[in-house]
């Protein structure tokens, strides 16, 4: 229980924040995991959600959801997959 006045503020703006956060990074997951669930189907509908999920990914470095680093990794390993599954 908080005892001051910026300690009630403070538990609030943490609600509020963890709401934000938790739906930012529950778009960034869903995106991803459509993406790869079409990589078994259709190339050409795997190829227009690329830019998407890469769009999806870039919004949550810039919110603070992901690292640049991890986020360019999860685009390149996507994009690997992606060509793979045009190859083919």
């Amino acid at each position: 229980m908080p005892n001051h006045k910026s300690a009630e503020k403070r538990v609030r703006q943490n609600e509020r924040r963890r709401l934000i956060n938790r739906s930012n990074r529950t778009r960034l997951r869903s995106s991803i995991r459509d993406l790869r669930a079409e990589l078994d189907g259709d190339a050409k509908q795997v190829v227009a959600l690329l830019p998407k999920t890469v769009s999806e990914i870039d919004k949550a470095v810039q919110k603070g959801v992901l690292h640049r680093n991890a986020a360019a990794r999860h685009k390149s390993r996507l994009t690997v997959r992606v060509n793979q599954a045009g190859a083919k």
